[in-house]
């Protein structure tokens, strides 16, 4: 009952926080669009146009289009659960409001009142965004090379502005070492001097150097991730939606026959064998790859919130220490076991299952009811069922 009650609970807020994130890429999508629309706008034409310049508000439509795409990353890291995006989310909302007032255009009005509404809920489900983003300290210092290395260029090129004719404020060196760092290079500053050719030329392989590393520390897990999902693995972001769902424990002769007769889009696998975690992701399957008796592999495909979980390989051993430990994990699931062995039923059942069946003895009564007549195949399995074998 206590489970149960939890349950009831955790669904309105998994709704409040899912309409918590959609309403804020809508916000991202409004506000990159609106800011698109504004930056080549000829004229304003808005509730406060007669009192924002004209240039102040192709600028916040440049800002806006900037903010838009910043806000799209913390939607990837809300759906993820992180806090650091819950927090980037709350001071970007704001700031979509604001510059949608600036850009005073009539279309930036939706992108004003649903900045205003998805605070509050944002803000309402601060407690469901938890995680932390935790960095290596490889990756800490590949951030810090490119902060250093943009600070390097920036201040060394402001002071040797003699050096740069086209540089006269902070913006432009700034601006002069991103396009260098970054080897894109356009050729509107450049250096008239050798020592200023020598800078530009430090600053070039810093930043290539940092850049380089940068890409392979950071990105590198977030391309692990997209092929542990091709090799079989559900994603954070699938695992997180999981509710009133089926759990299927190990790989074995009756896991293809059980998923078939269950909703894919409400059951998940939890597997030990990559081989048979990959065939059953080609074949639309949801899998998770971990030891289905641990607790970390059933905590991350939700297990207080299932609806049922089957254990059913050809291991009574490695079904009974799974259940032994889903059961730990939520006292009232409702666990069903397929024995192997129909000597080991009962030792199934100590373990904790709710309903043991032996597939030999069932179908071998099957067999037996249909050779005697009996051409009601569901009656009897029924009544196998009322047995509790």
């Amino acid at each position: 009952m206590a489970a149960e009650s939890e349950k009831r609970h955790e669904r309105p807020t998994l709704l409040r926080t899912r309409a918590a994130v959609l309403s804020t890429t809508v916000v991202a999508v409004l506000s990159v669009v609106t800011g698109l629309v504004n930056i080549g706008a000829t004229t304003i034409s808005g509730p406060l146009a007669t009192v924002v310049p004209e240039s102040v508000a192709r600028t916040a439509g440049f800002t806006g289009t900037m903010t838009g795409f910043a806000m799209l990353v913390s939607v990837y890291g809300l759906r993820r659960g992180y806090r650091v995006a819950w927090s980037s989310t709350v001071v970007l909302l704001p700031v979509t409001a604001l510059q949608g007032l600036a850009q005073s255009s009539v279309l930036s009005l939706p992108l004003v009142a649903l900045s205003v509404l998805s605070l509050p809920a944002v803000l309402l489900n601060r407690r469901y965004f938890d995680r932390r983003v935790d960095l290596n300290t490889t990756q800490l210092a590949s951030l810090a090379a490119i902060v250093g290395v943009q600070a390097y260029g920036t201040i060394g090129t402001y002071a040797l502005r003699d050096e740069f004719p086209q540089v006269n404020t902070v913006l432009d060196a700034f601006y002069f070492t991103l396009v260098t760092a970054s080897t894109v290079g356009y050729g509107d500053i450049t250096a008239t001097t050798q020592f200023g050719r020598l800078f530009s030329m430090s600053v070039l392989l810093t930043g290539v150097a940092s850049f380089g590393v940068a890409l392979g520390t950071l990105l590198g897990p977030l391309i692990e991730a997209r092929l542990a999902t091709a090799l079989g693995n559900m994603s954070d972001k699938q695992l997180d939606l999981l509710d009133d769902h089926y759990i299927v424990l190990g790989y074995g002769e009756l896991t293809e026959p059980i998923l078939e007769n269950l909703d894919r889009d409400a059951s998940v696998v939890v597997t030990r064998d990559t081989e048979k975690a990959k065939q059953l992701r080609d074949h639309g399957f949801e899998v998770v790859t971990g030891n289905p008796s641990d607790e970390e592999p059933l905590q991350r495909v939700h297990v207080e919130r299932a609806k049922a979980l089957i254990a059913a390989t050809n291991d009574d051993a490695q079904d009974a220490l799974s259940i032994l430990t889903a059961r730990e994990l939520n006292p009232d699931l409702r666990i069903v076991a397929a024995a192997t062995d129909r000597e080991n039923v009962r030792k199934l059942r100590r373990a904790g299952a709710d309903v043991v069946l032996s597939p030999s003895v069932l179908g071998g009564r099957l067999l037996v009811e249909s050779a005697l007549g009996n051409d009601d195949p569901e009656r009897t399995l029924g009544q196998i069922l009322d047995l509790g074998d």
